[in-house]
């Protein structure tokens, strides 16, 4: 589908390009365009969906609290500020599903429901408590379906839609108002086991059909059902998401079916993407916050991965070195590109645990009472441990050749640049940061504190940014212009 700039350019400010040009030699110095606001941040996550918590909890007391560290520490770990929560709509509860809070039809949708709950959600609720007490403060959860009874097809997994939305009639009758209110009543079983949810979405990936929980929602339904859910959800605080489509491209439409619905508009709060058919790098039509709410790479092809940069070998005619998609410096260069290039206001990881070949933070292997990390976890690190919410993005001017560099305010005053070095070479640049500390992660240094990578150069600082690198400056006081 054609991108409408137009819209965009009307509903989203001007996005400062921090990307290279093809060729061009970097620059002596970098200037944060202090004057120059873009997005305000909401933070950083991943998710615990499909019983993947469980993994963690398995583990052996001193394994368990070496990944919860990890996983959730803000000094050594991977420092999340968001936790993406899956909402269950299966009758069984397994390994790769997520157990409904109402297996059963309850006799039609107006019938009194029979919701259960076992105060664990597949390890969710526990994981979230420890998440908690380390200082995350935001929880989003999310449904990948409806329970199947509620939906065209019978059942939670292989697509359907949700009985009553325009074009799917079902002689069971109108779900949408009961979906809507076994969402919300999700949510408050978390309050009960002291969690608030701020964020709540209905749908995953509407766009895809897949062999486990899924359904369709054309832009039309999601819009329409934005204002059947939004009342209730307004009515018990928590926020509207839509609409997770599985590409960024493919988001468009659904963000401008619900811009161009004046009531659905009013109740959406946070417009959702995720970037796997297309990735994050371009902002989005519409007046709302934008959530880059899943990707990892494909692990596919490439197997369990730790390594930051597997490059081995230099292609003599490009120019360029040849990796896996799942490297540390590919997961940081997508964690720049959806930021400073689609003004997104979080950037939402898959998952951070799980097991076998996976693209996660870490590989757990419970029945061995194991676990290994991967290069991912401190490229995420690098961004969320600093840059935290409220934070705002500050223009950048400079970044040329292979950089790729972003700047951010904290809402203490500290300033944060991260410099991402795609170059096979040693860069030597400035910037108008002083006395700022600096972290290195590279094939060598995992997010590690290196003061030698920086020197005062009159009112700039001089940094040097190893190849294929990247170097996180922090202010330590508030900066001024």
């Amino acid at each position: 589908m054609l991108r409408s700039l137009t819209v965009a350019a009307a509903l989203v400010p001007a996005i400062a390009l921090t990307g290279p040009a093809a060729g061009a030699a970097p620059k002596p110095q970098l200037d944060i365009q202090r004057s120059q606001t873009h997005q305000t941040i909401d933070g950083f996550g991943y998710s615990t969906a499909f019983q993947r918590a469980t993994l963690v909890h398995n583990l052996s007391p001193a394994k368990q609290a070496e990944v919860l560290d990890l996983l959730l520490d803000r000094r050594k770990g991977a420092a999340p500020s968001i936790l993406r929560l899956g909402i269950g709509s299966s009758a069984t509860n397994v390994y790769d599903s997520m157990l409904s809070i109402q297996p059963a039809d309850p006799g039609g949708p107006d019938a009194p429901p029979k919701y259960t709950w076992d105060g664990w959600d597949g390890g969710q609720v526990w994981f979230s408590k420890e998440a908690r007490r380390r200082g995350v403060e935001r929880f989003y959860a999310d449904a990948w379906s409806a329970p199947g009874y509620m939906k065209t097809n019978g059942t939670d997994i292989n697509g359907g839609s949700l009985c009553g939305l325009q074009g799917a009639t079902c002689a069971g009758g109108d779900w949408r108002a009961a979906y809507a209110r076994y969402l919300v009543q999700y949510a408050k079983f978390y309050e009960r086991e002291g969690i608030r949810i701020s964020d709540l979405a209905f749908l995953n990936e509407p766009d895809w059909t897949t062999g486990y929980a899924s359904m369709r929602f054309t832009p039309a339904q999601a819009a329409e059902f934005v204002k059947v859910l939004g009342p209730y959800a307004d009515q018990a605080g928590l926020n509207v998401v839509c609409c997770e489509s599985i590409g960024w491209k493919n988001s468009e439409a659904y963000a401008q079916a619900i811009e161009n619905d004046p009531e659905a508009r009013e109740h959406l709060d946070i417009m959702s993407g995720h970037g796997y058919a297309s990735g994050a790098d371009f902002p989005l039509p519409t007046s709302k916050r934008t959530w880059m709410s899943e990707w990892a790479p494909s692990s596919v092809a490439d197997g369990w991965n730790e390594a930051w940069d597997s490059s081995t070998d230099s292609d003599t005619d490009s120019g360029t070195d040849s990796g896996k998609v799942t490297d540390g410096i590919n997961v940081a260069e997508r964690i720049h590109d959806t930021l400073a290039l689609s003004g997104s206001t979080a950037f939402v990881y898959w998952l951070g645990g799980s097991r076998g070949k996976t693209a996660a933070l870490i590989q757990i292997d419970d029945a061995a009472d194991a676990y290994r990390v991967s290069s991912r976890l401190y490229a995420f690190a690098a961004y969320s441990r600093f840059i935290r919410p409220g934070a705002v993005r500050l223009g950048v001017d400079g970044a040329a050749g292979g950089l790729k560099v972003s700047a951010y305010r904290n809402t203490d005053g500290t300033e944060v640049v991260e410099l991402l070095n795609t170059s096979t070479e040693p860069v030597t640049t400035t910037v108008d940061l002083k006395r700022p500390d600096a972290y290195l992660t590279d094939s060598g240094h995992n997010l590690e504190r290196d003061q030698s990578l920086v020197s005062r150069r009159g009112p700039h600082t001089s940094v040097t940014l190893a190849p294929r690198s990247l170097t996180t400056l922090v202010s330590d006081h508030p900066q001024h212009d």
